[in-house]
């Protein structure tokens, strides 16, 4: 198996970090500016303005979510653990915009439909995708390292990922049973909207971006200290 400490995905990682927090500070600032501009909305004041953090933090969970999967494909395939490091870095990093959409529905649901929590499909599809992926997490923490526990964190990841499309269309399969307004469309988007919406989608994706290349530094760190770690415990013991 090849498990290089320094691997080339943890070098393309470390070169991304200044230039993708720069982008971040921008965007970050852009997006504020903007959001804060947008207009109030009719009914719910300026209290939907939690979408421009709600419905961006899932699209980042999910690419969180894809990546655990294609990550854990490609150390299936090529038996290469940095593979399996990204896989990581991933779960963990969509785990927390997942954990971040989910504080922030109940702000926006209460001003929607008057309560925090309704048994909406989507939202139920949402705790269990936190779920999964929370478990995916305590998988890796409490196994022994090595191939076995990585191959089957690989087949984990990749079956977690078959919850995306169910709760990116839970809306349409369940019809009128679900609360939730329908997907967001460009033309579904109204006057206003369309701009903070854009920016706040960007900035949570450059967000993703730059929390997982500090996150495979973090990975490759770890490896390395659980390897010296190892062959002290053998010389020690020789």
């Amino acid at each position: 198996m090849n498990d290089r400490a320094d691997t080339s995905l943890e070098r393309m990682a470390r070169a991304a970090q200044g230039p993708a927090g720069a982008l971040l500070l921008l965007l970050t600032a852009v997006a504020g500016f903007v959001i804060v501009r947008a207009p109030a909305d009719v009914v719910q004041g300026v209290l939907y303005k939690i979408l421009f953090v709600h419905a961006p933090a899932a699209f980042a969970a999910y690419l969180g979510f894809l990546l655990t999967a294609v990550g854990g494909a490609l150390y299936l395939w090529r038996n290469d653990e940095q593979w399996d490091r990204l896989a990581v870095a991933s779960a963990e990093v969509g785990l927390l915009f997942c954990t971040l959409n989910i504080v922030t529905g109940p702000i926006w649901a209460k001003a929607a439909w008057g309560k925090p929590w309704v048994w909406d499909p989507r939202l139920v599809v949402t705790a269990l995708l936190w779920v999964t992926y929370l478990a995916y997490g305590l998988l890796r923490s409490f196994s022994e390292p090595g191939p076995r526990a990585a191959r089957f964190a690989a087949v984990y990841g990749i079956a977690g990922v078959l919850l995306i499309p169910l709760n990116y269309f839970a809306i349409d399969l369940f019809g009128g049973r679900a609360q939730h307004p329908e997907n967001l469309q460009r033309a579904s988007l109204g006057v206003g909207i369309a701009l903070p919406f854009l920016a706040g989608m960007l900035a949570m994706l450059v967000a993703f971006l730059y929390l997982l290349a500090l996150r495979l530094e973090i990975e490759g760190l770890r490896v390395r200290r659980d390897r010296i770690d190892h062959e002290n415990a053998l010389e020690d013991s020789a």
